[in-house]
């Protein structure tokens, strides 16, 4: 009683298609699909930015572990 049957998920899939039409349901399930699409984008950009500051902070912090280790020899 408390599963949910093949014929439950036919019946909810019915009511949605003649709520919504068919024209309705592929528009939104293309929007969606931007929207991952965007979000995946977002996520790419995002670490191309930090492996691209990890990159330019790299150098620096070498450069203040010699100047320490300089400090200490000297």
């Amino acid at each position: 009683m408390g599963q949910i049957g093949i014929w439950q998920i036919v019946i909810v899939a019915v009511v949605v298609v003649l709520l919504f039409g068919r024209g309705k349901i592929s528009e939104l399930m293309g929007d969606v699909a931007k929207g991952i699409n965007s979000f995946k984008k977002g996520l790419n950009d995002e670490s191309a930015d930090d492996d691209k500051n990890a990159i330019e902070n790299k150098p620096s912090e070498q450069v203040s572990v010699e100047s320490e280790h300089k400090d200490k020899v000297n």
